[in-house]
């Protein structure tokens, strides 16, 4: 947690509310910690590096397309502390997050005394990207301000920048103990491997996280995306998050439109992968204006697959338009900052008027006009997936294909492993994930511990009886042991010290007294109803009369009597487990878990309306 979340109370009182984060944002804050620098040589310093960061940006990131906002870095005065602040809102697209710290650590590189700290509204993130194999005492509560990057690796203030005490540092501290005590930070390869781990694949992310689509756009719009293709972000956002009163200008009638669906021609736009998944998945109807568009375009295809392409490309065409529609409303009162150079250049265009559109000759001339990128990417294959999430135990026949491509089968290997080596983990006990050096209750006394250490000792899970339970409340068969089985299991009861059997003898009475009262409690809850766990004779019967006659329904139901006490079936168990693994919507969960524990592989739930 950042110290800045903290509420800071003074004499007077409550003094404000913390500054926190907004959410999908990142801020990266950039230090000139050097002895023999002079104060006034701090402030050139500090512009060659803003300078240096700029004009790398524009050489490894030249082309890509933000979600919200870029990189960008400014002169920032607090307190004492002079240096340089920035902040990048990157929406859904959580890879502008990472292409931020891949050009803070490149910039580390080129600058001796640069130490750069970054977070976001989770905190100290490269931190917990490292989590799995961070100091103990390294706890999210202890971590702000202790993870800095300097010369192209990961550093951390150790306890003693804190004097010892464990708590979280405030920016002043960490940057006094960077300068006195520089030396003393600790850096781990490990740490390093794992905070870092995302950015193995840069600078070729930059270019792989690009896709080009053909679509059918309004020429003006054209014009638009070749002077600055990077206007399609807000463009996409404003679609993505239309609301009623946003679709106004596209339902009116009387309202002019600033990209009517005329003169529409086929050219290549460039998208980044997350905008064009937020466009290609959005389920929109054709405004009036566009309706008469489909009905022409599809009746003069020629076959149905050029039907199927012509469709495709004139939908995401259509989507992309109505999204600039929307943003024209307002583009010059928003505060990003590619709305507004969006705002002056369709002024401008439409001071100068149709003699600045390109022509069909102009479009033929530009490079990549015609590029049309495979979309096989956006396919979730949910048999690949889930072999992928079985890690070391799924079963892996027939094809080598995996889900997604390298990085996406990289990265999701490496979250079950993570998750699978914590479940393996041997040194965890009853209580779960270890929580070191947390507060405890001193006024448990010495006897008490003790008592509840004996406890721990007799508790255990016999994996094989809970399966036994599950099995006979479901109604299968039970797998009986094998004669090896009883003779082991025979064994292991002999084993046990005598001193057992004395401890039992002395809680006889116990036992006794607590059998007699579930007995009281059992026949008062019978007596009420509350143990009735089969459906009622009539409301079987009323069920059955859908589909039959009554008379039917009660020779059905007569059926299912005798079958109930031959094979003692739980009707609400087995009918609660199945409304448990069909409310996880195809994803983990409770039930999912236990009955693939039990080897028990239930069938993907299907739409009701198929199924009907």
């Amino acid at each position: 947690m950042d110290s800045e979340d903290r509420i800071e109370l003074s004499d007077s009182g409550f003094t404000g509310f913390p500054r926190k984060l907004p959410e999908n944002c990142v801020e990266y804050l950039l230090f000139i910690l050097d002895h023999q620098l002079e104060a006034r040589s701090l402030l050139s310093d500090l512009e060659n590096v803003r300078k240096t960061a700029t004009h790398l940006c524009d050489s490894i990131a030249k082309g890509y397309i933000w979600q919200r906002d870029s990189f960008q870095l400014r002169l920032e005065r607090d307190q004492d502390l002079i240096y340089l602040r920035g902040a990048t809102d990157y929406g859904d697209a959580v890879e502008d997050e990472w292409l931020v710290v891949y050009l803070l650590r490149e910039l580390t590189r080129s600058f001796p005394a640069l130490w750069v700290r970054v977070f976001d509204g989770d905190g100290e993130f490269l931190l917990v990207e490292a989590a799995n194999v961070l100091p103990k005492w390294l706890s999210p509560e202890l971590d702000s301000n202790r993870a800095w990057i300097h010369d192209g690796k990961l550093y951390i203030l150790p306890l003693a920048a804190s004097s010892g005490v464990k708590r979280p540092l405030t920016l002043t501290e960490a940057v006094n103990y960077i300068k006195s005590s520089s030396d003393d930070l600790v850096h781990s390869a490990f740490v390093e491997a794992e905070a870092f781990y995302r950015l193995e694949k840069y600078p070729s992310q930059i270019r792989d996280s690009i896709h080009h689509s053909l679509v059918a756009i309004p020429r003006k719009l054209v014009y638009i995306l070749h002077e600055n293709p990077s206007t399609i972000a807000p463009a996409v956002e404003a679609f993505y998050l239309r609301d009623p009163v946003a679709m106004k200008p596209l339902t009116s009638s009387s309202q002019d439109m600033h990209f009517p669906p005329d003169d529409l021609v086929s050219v290549s736009v460039k998208f980044t992968k997350v905008l064009f998944a937020q466009l290609k998945s959005q389920r929109f109807s054709p405004p009036p204006i566009w309706a008469t568009i489909f009905e022409a375009a599809e009746k003069q295809a020629s076959d149905a697959e050029d039907v199927q392409k012509t469709l495709a490309r004139l939908e995401m065409g259509m989507k992309l338009t109505c999204g600039f529609e929307m943003l024209a409303t307002n583009a010059d009162k928003k505060d990003n900052r590619l709305a507004r150079e969006f705002a002056m250049l369709l002024e401008d265009l439409e001071e100068d008027g149709v003699q600045v559109l390109p022509t069909n000759e102009d479009m033929e001339a530009w490079e990549d006009v015609k590029r049309d990128d495979d979309e096989s990417w956006l396919d979730i294959n949910f048999e690949d997936f889930e072999k992928e999430l079985q890690g070391n135990r799924g079963l892996r026949t027939g094809d080598k294909g995996g889900f997604g491509d390298a990085s996406a089968q990289a990265d999701l290997q490496k979250i079950v492993s993570r998750f699978e080596s914590f479940l393996n983990d041997e040194s965890a006990g009853l209580e779960g994930a270890e929580m070191e050096d947390m507060d405890e209750d001193d006024d448990l006394s010495g006897e008490d511990e003790e008592d509840s250490d004996d406890e721990d000792k007799v508790v255990s899970f016999d994996e094989e009886q809970f399966s036994k339970m599950m099995r006979e409340m479901m109604g299968l068969p039970t797998v009986q042991p094998t004669d090896s089985e009883k003779i082991s299991k025979s064994l292991k009861s002999a084993t046990i010290p005598s001193t057992a059997n004395a401890e039992d003898e002395d809680d006889d009475d116990d036992v006794d007294d607590i059998k007699q009262l579930a007995a009281q409690m059992e026949a008062e809850l019978r007596g009420h109803g509350a143990l009735k766990l089969d459906p009622e004779p009539e409301k079987a019967k009323a069920i059955e009369a859908r589909d039959g006659t009554e008379s039917k329904g009660k020779g059905k139901m007569d059926g299912e009597e005798s079958g109930e006490e031959e094979v003692d079936i739980d009707y609400n168990l087995a009918k609660n487990l199945l409304e448990s693994f069909k409310s996880q919507a195809g994803m983990a969960g409770p039930a999912g878990n236990i009955l693939g524990m039990m080897g028990l592989q239930l069938p993907r739930d299907e739409d009701e309306e198929d199924g009907d």
